[in-house]
């Protein structure tokens, strides 16, 4: 398996990766990674045709672990050096990745993947082999995908202790857009509110830091997360603020905030008993099976364990 780009879930992969007894290596860009990593034992270059061409050459499993925006750029050098290699990616957003294959003709080998998982912390030195266990991690089950690819990164996502969830790419980025990238919006808006408030840092303690923790991620890779996936984020955002603009009319007539305050207590108590059953009636490769995986993954099934593969294609 091949890793490009190993911040904080690519160096996590890698490392999980080979815990699980997996073949990985590895491209970063940055020399201190590649030393960094090295230094750890890992198998890590810094010449991504050199990592490229040992990959077509093992027929490895290429990972893309890059931000959004250095997508074109990597995704041109896949299709240059290792076309026929299974690829697939752990970014946030789904359907901007899926534009962008397409447009380099890379569509019948890749499956798109978004480990739903991390920190505010970034680099080689951030990463940790635990880092997937039990997280979701969602595998896109649209009409393009192959058998093969989509098992064997089934496999990966296994083998890394996660819980598969497959999803379509657009309703992928619909709930992320949701419970990923509105999240992080409202965090910067917290922090940066709190911040105008004299004493405000010195009284914070769980609300806070519990309300603003991805607001200490990098912010240029907050700003590709959530401006790659606009079209499902502003719908979301347009709810959230009229859901305040609503608490505040409230509160400036005296009037209290019980709309708000209970839909939300009432939405976080189904989020604490959520049921994610196990799918096991499903073979890869059947017929419909695209399309079984996605309305089971939407009902919130997962696969905990392999699921079998009957074919290339279904």
């Amino acid at each position: 398996m091949c890793v490009v780009g190993l911040g904080l879930i690519g160096g996590s992969l890698m490392r999980a990766a080979k815990a699980a007894g997996r073949d990985v290596f590895g491209y970063n860009r940055s020399i201190e990674g590649v030393e960094a990593a090295r230094f750890d034992g890992f198998d890590v270059t810094a010449s991504l045709d050199e990592a490229l061409t040992r990959a077509a050459e093992s027929d490895a499993l290429v990972v893309l672990a890059v931000p959004v925006p250095a997508l074109p750029l990597m995704l041109r050098h896949v299709r240059d050096t290792a076309p026929d290699c299974a690829l697939t990616d752990v970014t946030s957003v789904k359907g901007a990745v899926l534009d962008e294959v397409r447009k380099v003709g890379l569509l019948g080998r890749f499956v798109g993947g978004h480990p739903m998982t991390g920190t505010a912390y970034s680099g080689w030195s951030a990463g940790n082999a635990g880092l997937f266990h039990n997280a979701p991690w969602v595998i896109s089950v649209d009409d393009h995908v192959d058998a093969q690819v989509w098992a064997e990164v089934m496999h990966l996502a296994l083998d890394c202790r996660a819980i598969v969830v497959p999803a379509r790419s657009d309703e992928h980025d619909a709930a992320a857009a949701t419970i990923s990238h509105l999240p992080h919006l409202l965090a910067e808006a917290l922090a940066a509110t709190a911040g105008d408030v004299p004493l405000a840092f010195a009284l914070a303690a769980g609300s806070f830091r519990d309300g603003t923790r991805v607001a200490a991620t990098a912010p240029d890779l907050v700003r590709a997360m959530c401006e790659a996936n606009r079209e499902q984020l502003l719908p979301v955002l347009d709810k959230a603020l009229t859901l305040l603009v609503n608490a505040r009319r409230h509160l400036a007539n005296d009037e209290p905030v019980v709309e708000l305050v209970e839909a939300g207590h009432a939405a976080r108590i189904r989020y604490d008993s959520f049921s994610r059953p196990q799918i096991v009636t499903v073979a890869i490769g059947e017929e419909g099976w695209r399309d079984e995986l996605a309305a089971l993954g939407r009902a919130g099934g997962v696969i905990r364990s392999a699921l079998p593969v009957l074919g290339s294609r279904g």
